[in-house]
């Protein structure tokens, strides 16, 4: 599978933001994010997020 970022909102739609990245990681378990998203959560920076905007453009950094 192709990873994207075009795939979190799927996973995340539903967390209040601001949010940690533990947070966010604990969302998308909870939401049975496949292996390849939870990778890919596990890889941005450690701080809080505004909007799953800045998850997405932290996301698609860590993809390059």
């Amino acid at each position: 599978m192709n990873t994207s970022t075009v795939e979190l909102p799927k996973y995340l739609g539903d967390i209040d933001y601001p949010a940690t990245k533990q947070d966010i990681l604990k969302v998308a378990k909870n939401h049975k994010a496949p292996q390849e998203i939870m990778s890919l959560l596990h890889g941005i920076p450690d701080r809080e997020y505004d909007s799953l905007t800045e998850v997405e453009e932290e996301a698609q950094k860590r993809m390059k």
